[in-house]
Formats: C-alpha cells, structure tokens, sequence
C-alpha cells in the first residue's frame, strides 16, 4: 500500500490517470455502476482504512457526476479512511453563488455543504467561478489556479504589441494577472446580460487597434459571450485574437460558434472536463502536473502556496 491513493469516479478518468501517471502509480481500484433504474453503487477494491485518500472527480452535468463524488467521499468514510480530499477540477453550481434577485437558491453554499456532510475531510479545486466560494466551506480549501501552465503556454507563442481582456468587470482580476506576467496591456468589456446565457456587449474599455487580444476567463459555455467579445474587439481594430478558459464546459452549439467565427483564431483550455472537440481552432493543455503537485504537498502536510502564483 502506498502512503496515500488516488482514486477516480468517472467522469474526468483520463485526467485522474495522467495525475496517476506523473506520480508514477497507478490509481486505486474502485467499483463504480449503476442499477437498471440509474441509481450509482460504489465499492473500494480494496482496503483504504487508515489510508490518506485523494478522490479526483470533476461535477460538470449531469448531476450524477456530483452525485458520485457524494457516494465516493461516503463509502470511504465508512470505510475508516484516515483523511479523504476531494480533487474537484470542475466545480460545478459555481455560477449560483449569490442571491442576485428574490426566491433563488445559493446552489455553490448547498454544494460545499454537501461534500462536508459526506464526509469530505479537505477539498482541492481549480479556477473557482468566484474565489468567495472558499468561505462557503467549513473544511480546507486549497483554491489552484490554471494559470500557472497557461501562462507559459501563452509565452510560447511570442506574441508583441499584447493585450489581455477581461469579458466582463468581474474578470479584471484575473485578466490583469495575465496582463502583469506577459507585459501586456489590459483591456475591459463591459457587457450586460438579459437573459440566462445571454450576454450583450456594451463598450470595450482600452485600446486594441492593431493589438494581438487574448480574452480570459475561466469557463466557455455557449461560446456566445466569447464569440460576441472576439468580434467586438475586432470591430474596434483588433489584429489577432485568442481566447484561453479554464473550464471547457462547451455546451450546446459552442463549438460551431467558435469554428465558424472569423474573429477568433484559437482556444487554450485545460483538461478539468473531458472532451474530444472536433475543431482546429481548440487546443488542450493538461494541469495533470499541477494536480498531482497540490496531491504530494497535501500529503506532506506542505505548503501549496507557491502553486497560487499567478491570482490572488
């Protein structure tokens, strides 16, 4: 038996193996299916009583990946592990993390109490949708940041006259990051949203005329709020424009959006979500190693500090 195991639910195993891979053992054996009406059923394979345990499981939909990192945490629990860190990559419900109008629910609050409930000893997340969410929990959070290897993929293309944009003010945090770290200027867009996944773009704060742009942020959904602000910025001027998000959520037509837009060139995102996208203008870029440094200095009771340099 290793000092610690690292064991994966579905719904992001490749990830889970190149973390397995880095750390140079393979991952622990669990039984994870379901019963003919959808109900999940878990079983360790083997004994992880005493065991410092890391369960690496994004949540992205369907509710049934969130639903088996509930059953992982809690099987493991009555199964007398010593401590059980949950690896979130994705952590989903992140967008409801207020109440912005009347009669809603605080899905990121609900979330963070559940995994506590289950039995969660300490949690590990990357690229929250909002850093607050670390006070919504009532266990250790170590908060990582995708940019560290983002950062450098960006150096590699030797871009000059940059500039880095945030899609909305929320973002100016991160985006100025970027913009520290590559010498580039900074750029804000200011846009409005009417509706649920509905983002109208209002002005572009800063100049782009002529600038190569990369927009940042930390998930693509629809891909229209990215799309509407590449060509915004290439409406005021822009040269080339590249994106680069975290999370990787690409839901609906996102793709086809991103393809099919002349604006955008190409799409850095990570491998927090799974997914095989069709598309010349997506390129993947693994946080396998970041995770599985957060893994050994968790274990080592170390300090992880140095894994946050790029936001604060």
């Amino acid at each position: 038996m290793s000092e610690f195991t690292i064991v994966s639910g579905r719904s992001n195993r490749p990830l889970a193996e190149k973390v397995g891979a880095v750390l140079g053992q393979p991952l622990g054996g669990v039984n994870i299916q379901n019963f003919s009406d959808g109900e999940i059923w878990v079983k360790y394979e083997e004994n992880v009583r005493g065991v410092d345990l890391f369960i690496i499981q994004s949540t992205q939909a369907p509710s049934d990946n969130l639903m088996e990192l509930l059953i992982l945490i809690d099987a493991a629990r009555r199964a007398s592990a010593k401590r059980i860190t949950a690896v979130i990559p994705y952590f989903s419900y992140a967008r409801q993390d207020r109440k912005d109008q009347p009669r809603v629910s605080i899905t990121a609050k609900l979330v963070a109490n559940l995994l506590t409930e289950a039995g969660a000893d300490r949690v590990i997340a990357m690229d929250l949708h909002t850093p607050q969410i670390q006070g919504f929990f009532d266990i250790p959070l170590d908060h990582l940041y995708a940019s560290t290897v983002l950062v450098r993929t960006l150096m590699k293309e030797n871009l000059d006259n940059l500039a880095i944009a945030a899609p909305d003010v929320g973002g100016v945090k991160t985006a100025r990051a970027y913009a520290t770290r590559l010498n580039a200027d900074l750029v804000v867009v200011d846009k409005r949203r009417p509706a649920h996944n509905v983002a109208e773009v209002m002005n572009i704060i800063g100049d782009v005329q002529n600038k190569n742009v990369i927009i940042v942020d930390d998930l693509i959904d629809t891909g229209s709020t990215f799309v509407k602000c590449a060509e915004a910025l290439k409406n005021k001027g822009a040269a080339k424009i590249m994106g680069v998000c975290t999370h990787a959520v690409f839901s609906g037509s996102a793709i086809d959006k991103i393809n099919n837009s002349d604006a955008v060139s190409k799409v850095f995102v990570t491998d927090t979500m799974p997914g095989n996208w069709d598309s010349p203008k997506i390129e993947i870029i693994s946080i396998a190693e970041l995770l599985a440094e957060a893994i050994v200095r968790t274990h080592d009771n170390a300090s992880i500090s140095s894994l946050f340099e790029i936001v604060r």
